[in-house]
């Protein structure tokens, strides 16, 4: 019986496409050692380019995202434009390139190819070292006719979706590792999952060293977490080593900057900063408030100060607060005086009472500093206050307790408290000099007195 391929009767000497009474065709398609069937459909006396295409790829298990170049015999390339025409005649063979680097052992492929055979051969030739072409990809995008089909839940992305779930289940394709396209063996890139093996770790392990080894090796994967505008993840339930072990927002800073970065307001604050901004506080305008701060700012280690008063180093972290008040809060917000603000920066909790209380009955939305003791002027712990959790201090001083608050910021990437943004402000680029940050003129005239004035240290 004469058989009649998409392009009608032929002479009978010729070789046909295998072309079913259904208008179906059987492709041969050769792979490495491998060979499959792959079957189109004729429709409207046409076979479609793209599906042939996608077919290729679904029989052989390539990613889906693979670029290919088909050649015929004579090197010239086959697109989507004469693919019908050309397999229709039958007795073709084309050879598939993953990119633009065809090997010298084309035309000999080619010659050895079994040319007698009533289906139409395709040999892929897979190159090492893929470069996929973004050219080649959009161009193939754009001439998919049948990107999806809802009503019959077909198309391309169903058969991408489709892929993906069988290689998964395979084991083939992790959900969360690299694609792999190699093909095997000892230079196969094989995924591991060494963060979460990391993170499993931390939350068994007793061994402080330990924890702090896993924290470090986890940073950058915190940092992606903390950074991603769409993460929704508590960053202290996943890493919830910050909630039992000292330290970890101290190493996270450094790890983030440098150790001589992580270290300067400890060295400055104390022989420059100190004394300057004493000597700034006096220049204001006197307040009850006011009046009490200098005093504990200047007296003298180990004597007595009254239990409602800070001690030296919060008292001249107060200080400044009062050089650089909050900003004016426009029409519809109220004014916030700096005593107001100086409340948003630490509280003082007695050490009688239950620290659980606090937490749940606060209403704090930015990070604050809460100093636990018999009277203000002797604490005996710091926490910092987040999210209805308590980050216990390394600090058992107020400077040091502080400058781990002022770190919790960036280690957890927030922002500051409006009433504070030039107290903080002034720490970051005067004090710390941690990146550039819109100013106010407060806090630009402070920094250029301070800067321009030597210290007499007595």
């Amino acid at each position: 019986m004469e058989m009649r391929g998409v392009g009608g009767a032929r002479d009978a000497t010729r070789h046909y496409p295998r072309v079913g009474l259904n208008g179906k065709m059987l492709v041969q398609v050769k792979y490495n050692e491998q060979q499959k069937y792959v079957k189109l459909d004729c429709i409207e006396e046409r076979f479609d380019f793209m599906q042939f295409h996608l077919k290729v790829i679904e029989r052989f298990c390539l990613p889906p995202d693979t670029t290919v170049t088909y050649k015929d015999a004579t090197g010239t390339e086959v697109d989507a434009e004469i693919f019908s025409d050309l397999v229709g005649q039958g007795n073709v063979v084309l050879t598939v390139f993953s990119n633009d680097e065809f090997s010298d052992s084309f035309s000999s492929m080619s010659e050895s190819s079994d040319t007698s055979s009533g289906a139409s051969t395709v040999i892929l030739d897979e190159v090492p070292n893929k470069r996929h072409r973004k050219e080649e990809t959009s161009a193939l995008s754009a001439k998919q006719e049948h990107f999806y089909d809802a009503a019959s839940n077909t198309g391309y992305i169903a058969w991408h979706m489709k892929t993906v779930h069988r290689q998964i289940r395979r084991g083939s394709l992790p959900l969360d590792s690299p694609r792999d396209v190699s093909l095997g063996g000892p230079k196969c890139q094989r995924a591991t999952n060494f963060e979460g093996y990391s993170m499993s770790l931390l939350n068994h392990t007793t061994d402080k060293s330990l924890i702090f080894q896993k924290m470090r090796e986890t940073f950058q994967h915190r940092q992606k977490l903390v950074k991603d505008p769409g993460s929704t993840a508590d960053i202290l339930s996943t890493f919830p080593r910050f909630l039992d072990t000292k330290g970890l927002v101290d190493q996270d800073f450094t790890l983030l900057f440098d150790a001589e970065t992580s270290s300067r307001l400890l060295q400055k604050w104390d022989t420059f900063f100190r004394p300057n901004v004493i000597k700034e506080a006096k220049q204001v305008t006197s307040t009850p408030e006011l009046s009490q701060l200098l005093l504990s700012a200047e007296r003298a280690e180990g004597s007595y100060l009254h239990e409602t008063i800070y001690d030296q180093e919060m008292a001249s972290l107060l200080l400044l607060i009062h050089l650089l008040p909050p900003p004016p809060g426009g029409q519809k917000s109220p004014k916030i005086s700096a005593c107001d603000a100086a409340e948003r920066l630490v509280i003082f909790h007695k050490s009688c009472c239950n620290l659980e209380e606090h937490v749940n009955s606060n209403q704090h939305q930015h990070p604050y500093l809460l100093a636990v003791g018999r009277q203000k002027s002797k604490n005996d712990s710091f926490y910092i206050a987040l999210d209805k959790h308590l980050i216990p201090c390394q600090a058992n001083r107020s400077l040091g307790a502080f400058d781990e608050l002022f770190k919790a910021h960036f280690v957890f990437n927030l922002s500051y408290d409006c009433a504070l943004v030039n107290f903080y402000t002034f720490l970051q680029t005067t004090t710390f000099d941690v990146g550039k940050m819109k100013e106010s003129p407060r806090v630009r005239d402070l920094r250029a007195r301070l800067l321009n004035q030597t210290v007499t240290l007595t």
